[in-house]
């Protein structure tokens, strides 16, 4: 006997045969399904980079890596840092004297930090080398300009 797709086949056919959700389960999924896309967003939201400001605390670290010989900074060495990406001034505060190296053609001056939003500050404190056998406690800082 052959049976046609439009032939009903018996008491459980139909409708009733077909996947169903319940409506709470479906709901349930749902706000899950929301939950985490919220907090994919938040912290997508938060691993983002500042782009208004340049890093600052970036240059600052490698300032000091360039300059530091044991533990003491040795204010001489920061000219052979190069590379900066944006325009740069480093300046070294200790026992009275300043070291100031500015790295690119429109570095920033001492005078110009909180002029506008495209400067970026940090510092430090830090022990430098003032002389042969004589340290003191300083301030490296570094200003960058985008």
């Amino acid at each position: 006997m052959s049976r046609s797709s439009g032939d009903p086949s018996g008491a459980g056919s139909g409708a009733a045969d077909r996947a169903a959700v319940e409506p709470l389960a479906a709901l349930v999924a749902v706000l899950v399904v929301g939950a985490a896309l919220s907090l994919y967003a938040a912290a997508l939201d938060d691993a983002t980079v500042d782009r208004e400001r340049p890093g600052a605390e970036t240059v600052l670290d490698r300032a000091e890596r360039t300059a530091t010989a044991g533990g003491v900074v040795e204010p001489d060495q920061l000219r052979g840092a190069d590379g900066f990406r944006y325009p740069t001034a480093v300046t070294v505060r200790a026992g009275g004297k300043t070291w100031q190296i500015e790295f690119g053609d429109d570095a920033p001056e001492r005078a110009a930090v909180g002029d506008d939003g495209a400067i970026g500050t940090a510092e430090r404190p830090v022990t430098v080398r003032v002389g042969p056998g004589r340290n003191v406690r300083g301030t490296l800082r570094v200003v960058v300009r985008r």
